[in-house]
């Protein structure tokens, strides 16, 4: 026992994080109107379009990546910081919204990939059953968000952050001081 976890488990702090934004989702209600008309001035029209469909949880947890992100960058309101920077930290998830998952299946698609590893609960997306696709939309998010963001003409930053944001950094495209904010601010 206390002994390192097997290649591939998840880490006693993982389950931990896991854990916390558990207990964070089943809060009801997204960021209060401070934050919402925070985060809504930095996207555009059809990003505001794209950001309305996340669930309150991401949108709180969007706000406060971006908030971490324009505190990182420049000033914690978003001064000088480039408005790409924060549409990328508000919209990094919103792939998410194509699966339709709610808490618990989130939850479950999540344990499916400690189980299965990544590659095979993400091959959920082309096969199977209609939860079994919702769990694989939800593990895909990144390259389905990016999809999303392209067709809503956003900068290729934010489009290249939403597909990126869980790969390796050698695979990061986007200004390496905005990557390395974006994913120090980022708890997921």
């Amino acid at each position: 026992a206390g002994g390192p976890a097997a290649p591939g488990a998840p880490s006693r702090q993982d389950l931990a994080h896991l854990a916390r934004r558990f207990a964070g989702s089943l809060r009801p209600g997204g960021p209060g109107p401070a934050g919402e008309g925070w985060a809504r001035r930095w996207l555009t029209p059809a990003e505001a379009s794209l950001w309305s469909r996340l669930s309150g949880a991401d949108r709180r947890h969007a706000v406060a990546v971006a908030r971490r992100v324009a505190a990182s960058l420049g000033d914690a309101d978003g001064a000088g910081v480039p408005t790409a920077a924060l549409a990328a930290a508000l919209l990094h998830d919103v792939g998410k919204t194509a699966s339709r998952l709610g808490t618990f299946g989130r939850v479950a698609a999540t344990l499916a990939a400690m189980v299965l590893g990544r590659g095979g609960a993400t091959a959920w997306c082309a096969r199977g059953g209609r939860w079994r696709q919702a769990a694989g939309r939800y593990l895909c998010h990144g390259a389905l968000g990016a999809e999303m963001l392209r067709e809503a003409n956003s900068d290729p930053a934010v489009v290249a952050w939403a597909a990126e944001h869980h790969l390796s950094p050698q695979r990061w495209t986007i200004p390496p001081p905005w990557a390395a904010a974006l994913k120090g601010a980022d708890d997921d």
